[in-house]
């Protein structure tokens, strides 16, 4: 069973040549599937397909991924210096000096000038080598988290439609009964009247209220619906569009089933139903 929670969170780090990569990666419910992205300057140019790359592998949610570079300490960098600008920025220094004695230039101002000490870039394409390897093991982790979170919601809502089944069961079962509890009222309020029917009348009056009264369709269906369900929840795919149809149909049936009843049994057993529907409704929106 691969159901999916949309819900989850994954965290991942990788060391590089160029710093420490990290990765965050969160989602919550949603109708459709939602990316947020957030990378630091030197991973823009992977947006394209970082989103690409992200849709084909969750479904749906709201999903807000962030790509961060903590840089190498410079401490252990090698310390790079654009010496044509340092020259010329001496040069610039001791002319003032000559021009205002009071004036006196630190060496140290002097490297800090934007410009004077150059970082190395890095090398473009293995950095985005590097963040994609990083994406790729933080969204396993992620969908993994998902399956976990999706088999405890599969799980509760394999016994509510257990629970469901009973009802449907026990309803069938008070059929018989009703029926023949609803004949004999008819029976007896119709031998009530002064006026004697015609022939057949009778007989045609009860089919007929009986008819009315018949949920066996309604039965059957939830029987369909149940089956369908449980097939549903194995299915190695996104599943929670279909199974919020599919709860659609359920409360239809339960709906019918109320409408239809004469007897506080199945009165209650209808209410138990919708509150039962529901709570599987609950965990659907949940699901991817």
């Amino acid at each position: 069973m691969n159901i999916r929670s949309m819900t989850a969170f994954a965290s991942a780090e990788r060391s590089t040549a160029w710093g420490t990569l990290g990765c965050d990666l969160r989602a919550v419910n949603h109708r459709f599937f939602e990316l947020g992205l957030r990378l630091p300057e030197e991973l823009r140019p992977l947006e394209a397909t970082l989103r690409e790359r992200l849709a084909a592998r969750i479904g749906r949610g709201k999903v807000d991924v962030s790509l961060r570079l903590r840089a190498a300490d410079t401490a252990s960098a090698e310390l790079r210096v654009n010496h044509a600008l340092l020259t010329r920025l001496s040069e610039l220094a001791n002319d003032l000096d000559t021009r205002f004695p009071g004036m006196h230039t630190d060496f140290m101002d002097l490297l800090r000038f934007p410009g004077v000490q150059e970082e190395a870039s890095p090398d473009a394409a293995g950095l985005q080598a590097e963040a994609l390897t990083l994406l790729d093991a933080t969204v396993a982790e992620f969908l993994a988290a998902r399956e976990r979170e999706g088999g405890k919601l599969a799980a509760v809502m394999i016994e509510r439609l257990d629970a469901i089944a009973v009802l449907v069961e026990q309803v069938r079962a008070w059929m018989p009964g009703i029926r023949a509890g609803l004949r004999a009222k008819f029976q007896a309020r119709l031998a009530d009247l002064k006026q004697p029917l015609e022939p057949g009348r009778l007989e045609q009056e009860i089919v007929l209220g009986l008819q009315k009264l018949d949920v066996e369709e309604e039965l059957d269906r939830l029987d369909s619906h149940i089956v369908e369900a449980r097939r549903v929840l194995g299915l190695p795919e996104a599943v929670g569009r279909r199974l919020d149809f599919l709860m659609q149909e359920f409360n239809r049936e339960a709906n019918t089933l109320g409408s239809k009843s004469v007897d506080a049994r199945t009165s209650q057993a209808s209410v138990d139903l919708k509150v039962l529907i529901e709570q599987l409704r609950e965990q659907v929106q949940n699901l991817e």
